[in-house]
């Protein structure tokens, strides 16, 4: 079969970078231009010749440009087989010319969202034309090339160059796939749109689009594939942070990094947490980002050894001449000084993360997650308890110290995987117990890795002894309390809202506990 030659190209670009070019290689290839409005203008600026789709159709742009390639000499152009005796007559018959390349890219409608415009203006965004014009050009791809993203314009320029004036198959059917993907992340950004201008939370149906950012080496495991996709407006994090320098990330680098950058968000003080396999092996709060590092790195320094570091304030020399005396995978940070980018510019494999900002950890949105035959939507866990909000339930009232570190703790355990237990004092994990199917095996874990670094430390009192225990769900029995009080916490707060409650509260009384509920659960699997 011969390869169809480009002859005619229809190009109608809202982004009009790398335009000029292309269109001065396709003049230069012999290929007839059409063209509407600011498309047209631009390449007739640059003195390259363009035919107005409305003097090709016969037939002016209507509606405040609403209708301007809704046109049977545009369609018909675009979707004749070229093959068809019967297509072609029909063609010859109502004068209708064969367009063999369309060049488009959409409204902005998704940016329009972005930047918080009003109803209206995001309604003018949504484009009509454009993807008609892709899904026809598209659905005939045998005979017509589509090109949706600016980067694909090499790509036909060079198989252009190599097959006098043709393409190849195999690139006419990449790239209409290319085209439907883009057409149904476009109409996934209006549906949730309007879901959520209706206020629907959840919809009938639920489409998603997301952006290829890069492949990965493997996934969670070398004998498993993966990819890094962005899904439109940005939440400040690992997957739109710029990395300074370091190898490429990895699957699990990514998915440890978000959670790290996650937690660090939480708190308005100077904050640094380390994350291992999801976990949070130390978190601290300090008066300075060095002081918050070797708070959160004396709650478990075997475990922060290869671990992921998130700071919630600009990375600065002295705490990078901490973190760099262990092995560490990647630093996420809002920013980083000179001073810092020297200390790390020696140590090759780190990755150095920077971001725009820090996700906010009260804002909506929503979490998806596959299961077999299906996908579990939620809202995302931005739940966030106050002093205000806690409900003392013993007879001993915690100390205004104590309160404070029932707040870091439950924060922090809200980053934990479940069952979670997390022991704090002034300002610092310094125990915790995470993803342990029985609530009281994860209050002796984070005990025993208490006195585990206490020891490596040459202390003769583990940091548990004298601490506030938070625990992410009720305790449905005394025991896991009593093994808390066992390890030496002084005080508890957790959700409450077991049946066994009142046993809870006595057995905590009994110990000179101080206590607060909550009211709030927070599970993490």
């Amino acid at each position: 079969m011969t390869e169809p030659v480009i002859r005619r190209a229809l190009i109608s670009v809202s982004d009009k970078t790398g335009l000029i070019d292309f269109a001065r290689f396709l003049v230069e290839q012999g290929v007839e231009l059409l063209s509407t409005g600011g498309s047209a203008k631009a390449i007739r600026d640059a003195g390259l010749p363009v035919t107005e789709v409305s003097d090709h159709t016969g037939f002016p742009e209507m509606l405040d440009g609403r209708v301007k390639t809704l046109h049977p000499k545009i369609h018909g152009g675009l979707l004749g087989i070229r093959g068809n005796k019967e297509h072609q007559a029909a063609m010859a018959e109502h004068k209708i010319a064969p367009i063999d390349l369309l060049v488009v890219n959409l409204y902005p409608f998704e940016a329009t969202v972005a930047k918080g415009a009003p109803f209206e203006e995001c309604i003018e965004n949504i484009d009509i034309g454009g993807p008609a014009l892709i899904r026809a050009a598209s659905k005939n791809h045998n005979d017509v090339v589509v090109v949706v993203d600016t980067e694909d314009y090499a790509a036909v320029t060079e198989e252009m160059k190599a097959n006098k004036g043709a393409t190849t198959l195999a690139l006419r059917r990449r790239l209409a796939a290319t085209a439907y993907a883009r057409t149904g992340a476009y109409d996934a950004a209006i549906s949730g749109w309007f879901a959520k201008a209706n206020g629907e939370s959840f919809p009938r149906r639920v489409a998603v689009g997301a952006e290829l950012k890069q492949t990965l080496r493997y996934g969670e495991n070398p004998h498993q594939d993966a990819a890094l996709y962005l899904s439109g407006p940005s939440r400040p994090g690992v997957a739109t942070a710029k990395q300074l320098q370091g190898k490429e990330l990895s699957f699990n680098n990514i998915n440890d990094t978000d959670a790290a950058y996650e937690l660090v968000a939480e708190f308005d003080k100077p904050a640094v947490a380390i994350i291992k396999h999801a976990n949070p092996c130390g978190v601290a709060i300090g008066s300075d980002m060095k002081h918050a590092y070797l708070k959160a790195l004396a709650c478990d320094g075997t475990s922060a050894f290869g671990g992921i570091i998130a700071l919630n304030r600009p990375l600065d020399g002295p705490t990078a001449e901490e973190i760099a005396k262990i092995f560490t995978e990647v630093v996420i940070a809002p920013g980083a000084d000179e001073a810092a980018k020297a200390v790390f510019a020696a140590k090759k494999n780190l990755r150095l993360l920077v971001t725009d900002g820090l996700p906010d950890p009260a804002a909506p949105g929503m979490t998806l997650r596959s299961i077999a035959g299906g996908y579990l939507l939620q809202s995302r866990d931005s739940g966030r308890i106050l002093e205000a909000d806690l409900k003392i339930v013993t007879k001993r009232a915690p100390t205004a110290q104590e309160l404070a570190d029932m707040i870091f703790a439950f924060r922090v355990a809200k980053h934990v995987k479940s069952n979670a237990i997390v022991y704090a004092k002034n300002g610092q994990t310094v125990g915790v117990g995470a993803g342990q199917m029985s609530r009281i095996d994860s209050s002796r874990i984070a005990a025993w890795k208490s006195k585990e670094a206490a020891e490596a430390a040459g202390l003769a009192v583990p940091g548990v002894v004298g601490s506030v225990v938070a625990s992410d769900a009720f305790f449905p029995f005394p025991d896991g309390l009593l093994a808390a009080a066992e390890a030496g916490a002084t005080a508890v707060i957790q959700p409450g809202g077991s049946i066994k409650d009142p046993d809870v509260i006595a057995a905590a009384d009994e110990k000179g506990l101080a206590m607060v509920f909550t009211g709030m659960r927070h599970f993490r699997h």
